[in-house]
């Protein structure tokens, strides 16, 4: 059975929060003495992965309804 994927939406200020974040996990686990292999490994899964930009259309029902937009 195949694995399940997910896919997020963010932008460049949200990507950069994730590496940092995760760097800054990595360094504390090296400071401890602990393995890192775990986030070595998410590290590189989130840095390459593939970029697809997409367009957001606003439509009539959106989730916020007509009156919040």
């Amino acid at each position: 059975m195949r694995e399940k994927k997910y896919y997020l939406a963010i932008d460049d200020h949200e990507y950069s929060i994730v590496t940092n974040s995760l760097n800054g996990l990595r360094n504390k686990l090296i400071a401890a003495g602990k393995y890192t292999d775990a986030v070595d490994e998410l590290i590189v899964k989130f840095v390459k992965a593939p970029i697809k930009k997409f367009k957001i259309k606003r439509t009539e029902d959106s989730v916020y309804g007509k009156d919040n937009i």
